[in-house]
């Protein structure tokens, strides 16, 4: 007793020490995390920045080819990277300080922009300027040199709507609870506030806060200026409560990223971690005071339960390793039933597996030579039966003699195989959503006191085996299945190849197909587009071959494979999907081999390939010749 009182006492003391601990521990990471939210939050704006520059590079690179700025086919290009990254709209900067903007409309800059001085500064973000088109707004020019030989030409702006900023950015810190500012450090103007909203304040606003002890706006400011990383506290007016304001800079143009965050956001965790470290210390000064005195009993009870628990937990373990991978080796299935029947003695064990109250597939196991439900309609019947009674709510099925059985289960009826039903437990085995996925049961049980606990124990890794094998499945498909086309993939295709040989009875045929245009359709509409004209392709193949012998094999190449199927036939549905899709604007190459005598599949492949490649070089050719007409034509004009 005297050991117990002593180790009660130890465990009190780090229970509070450690409590003093984790407290500290909590805040450090609440001051953690603020800096991370903050450097999270610059990573974004620093990455957005990028990619609209990377952008704004690449479409120099096209404006450069135009000798004539004004040209509606270069504002036609122009004006489709408008919906890019953060940018309300594209506008050109001319060596004579004129602007194009929308359509290529000429206005002047009316002595707000120099060329020859935003030239020297090469590409360059601008500060907080008042638009020109609607000067009602403010904006930031994302500028990059457009550069014809060594000579730069114009100046291609990004322009960036500040109110807009912010829903660009998609930034939620601390899901939501926080503000954020960014400030131009060498004006001290703000460009974005997600606070009020008002984008014409500046730095200076912050003077007249009320700030906590230890900080002041001096410490604000200069931290700014000089570019520190760090935090000030001063009071809200409006929630009544301190807010943390952490400064950081941005590492873009001298802006500076400020992050105000309520102290309850702050601390947070720290409070609700506090709170509960309190009620746990409580709650283990009362366990201990019980726990001393319920401390033999206890043990006593627990020593005539040990043997019991370690029988089960051995016959859990037993069932559970079987069927770990059970969803692979089947055979393992068979095994955990006849570990249910060792422990429960029952003649029978059946599992059966559905979905939707369909049985999917039903695994069973039976002492040697028993003939209990060899019929699969009986089988089904007392499934079907089982199934009512645990979808009405019940938990467990127990009934020791077939009156009882009869009775609970009236649906059940006897057959020639099956005079009476002798006794019978069983258990639903639901899946993670609580749906049954299965049923597990136990007939012609030799001891009475077998209770449908003992099923209820090994539940759940029926439910893990009904899960991993529905998983199994599912990935098994997938790894078949190309996602964008709902063919069947290279892994399949290369899957099924020598197995061709084995169908055929008459005849083989190749269709290979390959998408003309993929390349331009992505780099003119967008790769989104391109997916679009894939997936039509694949419809229409689905449509006129069906999908068992059909596969994409590459970015724009298909393949299928017509067994036993006439050779007219074949070539007129290669000849009709061409036609349909090309009604639809979608041009493609088909190449067809059929052959009825054998003959390798790989020449066969080969052969249609070959085709596919000739269809393709004509197509280009005659796309050429087209273009080489209106070329002539438009000279002669």
């Amino acid at each position: 007793m005297a050991a117990t009182v002593l180790l009660i006492f130890l465990i009190a003391l780090i229970s509070v020490l450690s409590t003093s601990r984790i407290n500290s521990m909590e805040e450090a990471r609440s001051f953690t995390r603020l800096g991370q939210e903050a450097d999270s939050l610059i990573g974004d704006i620093q990455a957005e920045m990028y990619n609209d520059r990377e952008e704004l590079e690449v479409l120099a690179e096209v404006i450069s080819g135009y000798e004539d700025m004004t040209s509606p086919e270069l504002w036609e290009v122009i004006e489709s990277y408008d919906a890019i990254g953060a940018f309300s709209r594209v506008d050109l900067l001319l060596p004579d300080d004129t602007v194009l903007t929308e359509g290529g409309q000429e206005i002047s800059s009316g002595g707000k922009l120099s060329f020859e001085e935003e030239a020297s500064l090469g590409a360059h973000i601008s500060g907080r300027e008042t638009d020109m088109v609607s000067e009602e707004k403010y904006i930031v020019r994302n500028c990059v040199p457009v550069v014809r030989g060594e000579e730069t030409v114009a100046m291609l702006c990004g322009i960036v709507e500040l109110d807009n900023l912010p829903v660009y950015l998609r930034a939620a810190p601390y899901g939501g609870a926080a503000a954020f500012y960014i400030i131009d450090a060498s004006t001290g103007d703000i460009l974005t506030d997600t606070w009020s909203g008002q984008l014409n304040g500046n730095i200076s606003q912050f003077d007249e806060r009320e700030f906590a002890p230890g900080y002041d706006h001096n410490q604000l400011r200069e931290g700014i200026i000089r570019g520190d990383s760090g935090y000030v506290v001063f009071m809200s007016e409006m929630f009544d409560e301190h807010l943390y304001l952490y400064y950081e800079p941005v590492g873009i143009n001298g802006w500076r990223l400020l992050l105000s965050v309520p102290e309850s956001a702050v601390f947070e965790n720290v409070d609700s971690i506090r709170y509960i470290l309190n009620l746990f210390l409580v709650f283990q000064a009362v366990c201990f005071v019980v726990y001393f005195f319920w401390m033999l009993y206890y043990v006593r009870r627990e020593t005539r339960a040990k043997q019991r628990q370690l029988d089960m937990i051995q016959y859990i373990y037993d069932v559970e390793k079987l069927l770990f991978n059970a969803h692979e080796s089947r055979e393992n299935i068979a095994g955990a039933l006849e570990k249910i029947a060792q422990i429960t003695m029952a003649q029978c064990v059946f599992f059966w597996i559905c979905d939707d109250s369909v049985v999917k597939e039903c695994f069973r196991w039976c002492t040697k030579n028993h003939e209990l439900f060899q019929d699969s309609e009986s089988g089904l019947q007392l499934f079907e039966e089982l199934l009512r009674h645990f979808s009405s709510g019940e938990n467990e099925f127990a009934a020791y003699d077939a009156s009882e059985v009869e009775r609970e289960l009236p649906g059940l009826v006897p057959s020639d195989e099956v005079v009476s039903f002798p006794e019978l437990i069983a258990v639903p085995v639901s899946d993670m959503s609580g749906n049954i996925c299965g049923v597990l049961a136990c007939v012609g049980l030799q001891d009475r006191d077998v209770t449908p606990d003992l099923l209820s124990n090994v539940s759940f890794s029926f439910r893990m085996f009904c899960h991993n094998l529905k998983v199994y499945d599912t990935i098994r498909e997938q790894g078949e299945r190309d996602i964008l086309s709902g063919l069947y993939n290279r892994n399949r295709y290369e899957m099924d190849l020598p197995l061709y040989h084995e169908r055929v009875q008459t005849s083989l045929a190749c269709v290979y197909i390959d998408v003309n245009g993929l390349h331009e359709r992505n780099n003119t509409e967008g790769h989104e587009a391109g997916d679009r004209m894939l997936r039509c392709v694949a419809d229409h193949i689905r449509q006129m071959f069906g999908d068992e012998c059909s596969y994409r094999i590459g970015g724009d190449e298909f393949l299928v494979f017509e067994v036993d199927q006439d050779r007219e036939s074949v070539f007129e549905k290669g000849r009709q999907l061409e036609d349909i899709l090309e009604k639809k604007g979608i041009h493609i190459s088909v190449g067809t081999q059929w052959e009825e005598r054998e003959v390798p599949i790989d020449e066969l492949i080969k052969a249609a390939e070959k085709k596919m490649y000739e269809a393709k070089r004509r197509f280009y050719q005659q796309k050429a010749n087209e273009r080489s007409k209106r070329g002539r034509s438009n000279f002669n004009l």
